[in-house]
């Protein structure tokens, strides 16, 4: 898959079925409109593309209005995105700046700038409820009239709902994370929820106490999980390594705001800086908290560990029980 950043120079602009859209997640609701792009793509003989956004547009009007706290969480990284668009088969990816000359694009503009002459786009697909231009003045309607002028057509994907009737949408995934309803996330994205990274070099304090991390850093400041959770750690073994995770801003040890995912494994001492992991979300324990002294928040890790060997332990029981019945 090819990634761009910013429209593809003259010599890439091949013809493409286009889908737009920020992708937030790729949740089954996404990958429904994926699999229609794939199936038109082929049978127009072109390549099938992805535009979608870097910062999320909510997050840069946020931002604009000064209040970032209105900005959506993020529920994947970009890194985590585009390997997700790539496992659905996409042939190549246009990751657009989305910034004050791209909010200020007219409809119109929108469509001549980008989809024709930036992306020589034959057949595009969207959401039901897409909106694009200045002030969200378009919608499916004027862009279904504008392939018309310009000679490409327009689709739009029908909502997707689950098993239980409820629309498949970022929104709904981002609220069953806040939940720590990682069964239902994993009902609307298809598959469970991760966050992944390379290890990277920290401060070395959990070492210091007992319970050395690896420590991996999040681009975003809003994800959509905060605080102690149960994991498993996938990339470092031939099988998922458990283990208890923190992610959030470490209030006790660090005044910057930086997010960073912290994980502790059980019974694991290898070095690992540099490798890429995947940390799979299992259960939430607690949210994060500040606490008085390095002893206090020692003994409260100390808990968050018994408490995540015990849940790991009940699932081995719970599997070996199920296996001597058989």
């Amino acid at each position: 898959m090819k990634v761009f950043r910013g429209l593809p120079n003259a010599a890439s602009r091949a013809p493409c079925a286009l889908a737009i859209g920020n992708f937030d997640g790729v949740h089954r609701g996404h990958q429904a409109l994926l699999g229609r792009l794939r199936e038109v793509a082929s049978k127009m003989g072109l390549e099938s593309a992805v535009m979608t956004f870097e910062p999320h547009p909510r997050e840069f009007f946020a931002a604009r209005a000064g209040d970032p706290s209105k900005a959506p969480t993020r529920i994947a990284s970009l890194r985590d995105k585009l390997q997700s668009l790539a496992k659905a088969g996409v042939d190549r990816v246009i990751v657009e700046h989305f910034n004050a000359h791209f909010a200020s694009l007219s409809p119109q503009e929108f469509v001549e700038k980008i989809l024709v002459q930036g992306l020589h786009v034959k057949w595009l697909i969207v959401g039901d409820d897409f909106c694009y231009g200045a002030k969200r003045a378009g919608n499916v309607a004027t862009l279904i009239e504008a392939g018309k002028q310009y000679g490409f057509h327009v689709e739009s994907q029908p909502t997707v709902t689950s098993s239980t009737g409820t629309r498949i949408s970022s929104s709904a995934v981002r609220e069953a994370l806040l939940q720590g309803d990682f069964a239902h996330a994993e009902e609307l994205l298809g598959h469970p929820y991760a966050m992944s990274g390379h290890v990277i070099h920290g401060k070395k304090l959990g070492r210091t106490i007992g319970f050395p991390t690896l420590n991996v850093r999040v681009a975003h400041k809003h994800p959509a999980v905060s605080g102690i959770y149960i994991v498993q750690v996938h990339g470092l073994d031939d099988h998922p390594l458990p283990g208890v995770a923190s992610i959030g801003v470490r209030p006790t040890v660090d005044d910057s705001g930086r997010v960073l995912l912290e994980t502790h494994l059980f019974d694991y001492e290898q070095q690992c800086y540099g490798r890429l992991i995947r940390v799979e979300f299992l259960k939430k324990l607690r949210d994060e908290e500040k606490y008085i002294d390095l002893p206090t928040l020692t003994a409260a890790i100390n808990r968050d560990a018994v408490e995540a060997r015990a849940y790991f332990k009940q699932l081995t029981d719970a599997a070996t029980s199920a296996t001597d019945r058989i």
